[in-house]
C-alpha cells in the first residue's frame, strides 16, 4: 500500500472503508478492491462493524456504517437534519433515501435510509457517484451556470432539455440512467435564496418507480422543502 502512515493496520482499515464508499462490497469485492488477503479484509471489517463503523445490507455485504454518520452529523449539523428527512422519507414512501451533494466531478451521499425489507437500492453514507447521470445528478446539474451546465452536458445520460424541464417542473427522474433497473426521482435543496445546495432522492426498483405516485412526489417536494427551510432559532 502506497503513502502509507506507518500504522499497517490503520492504513488496511482506511482502505477498507474507502473501499465500501464507492459501493457495498461482498468479502471476495472488498478483497479485490484493496488488495487485503481475504483473512484480514474479512477480520478489519469484521472488527470495524464491532464499532459501528461498518454495516451489513439484507445481501450480507458489506457498507459503511451508521457511526460514521453519526459523527459527520457531528461534525455539520446539517447533516443530522438530512438523515432526519431521509429516514422519513422512506417510512413515507417505502423506498430508499438519499441526500446529496456535489463533491468535486461527483456527487457525495451524505444521508441514506434503506426499508428494511425488499427489493433496495443500497447506497451508503460517503458514497461517490457519478454527475454524468440519475435523477440528483440532474438536479444539481441543472440550477449550475451555463458555463459550468455545458461541461457537465458532455458525456452525460441526460440532455440540455431534460435539464431544462427539471428547471421547469422541479424535480428529476431516472429511468436506469445510473444501473440497469433502478430508477429514481429527485428534488432540489435550496439555501433559502435559491442557490442549490444539494439533492434529495427516493430510488429503487424501475417497477415500483417508474411512474411515481403523487404521494411519492409529494413527499419527496416536502422533504426538500423541510432541508431548505433554516432550523428553527437560526
Amino acid at each position: 500500500m502506497d503513502n502509507g502512515s506507518g500504522v499497517g493496520v490503520l492504513d488496511k482499515s482506511v482502505a477498507v472503508l474507502a473501499a465500501l464508499s464507492e459501493a457495498p462490497c461482498s468479502l471476495a469485492e472488498l478483497v479485490l478492491a484493496t488488495g487485503l488477503a481475504r483473512p484480514t479484509a474479512y477480520r478489519l471489517a469484521v472488527a470495524l462493524a464491532h464499532h459501528g463503523l461498518v454495516d451489513r445490507d439484507v445481501e450480507g455485504r458489506f457498507v459503511l456504517g451508521s457511526r460514521l454518520s453519526e459523527w459527520a452529523a457531528d461534525v455539520d449539523p446539517w447533516r443530522a437534519r438530512a438523515q432526519d428527512a431521509v429516514l422519513r422519507l422512506r417510512d413515507e414512501t417505502g423506498e430508499s433515501a438519499q441526500v446529496y451533494r456535489s463533491s468535486g466531478d461527483g456527487r457525495l451521499c451524505i444521508a441514506s435510509a434503506e426499508p428494511p425489507h425488499g427489493l433496495r437500492d443500497t447506497v451508503p453514507v460517503g458514497a461517490l457517484l457519478t454527475m454524468k447521470a440519475g435523477s440528483a445528478a440532474q438536479v444539481l446539474a441543472a440550477w449550475l451556470n451555463p458555463a459550468a451546465r455545458g461541461l457537465m452536458l458532455e458525456g452525460a445520460a441526460y440532455s440540455a432539455d431534460r435539464l431544462a424541464q427539471v428547471r421547469r417542473r422541479g424535480w428529476a427522474q431516472s429511468l436506469g440512467e445510473r444501473e440497469a433497473g433502478v430508477a429514481s426521482i429527485s428534488a432540489p435543496v435550496t439555501d433559502g435564496v435559491g442557490t442549490v445546495i444539494a439533492a434529495v432522492s427516493i430510488s429503487g426498483p424501475i417497477e415500483r418507480l417508474a411512474q411515481p405516485t403523487p404521494k411519492q412526489r409529494q413527499a419527496l417536494l416536502d422533504a426538500a422543502d423541510q432541508l431548505s427551510q433554516p432550523p428553527p432559532g437560526s
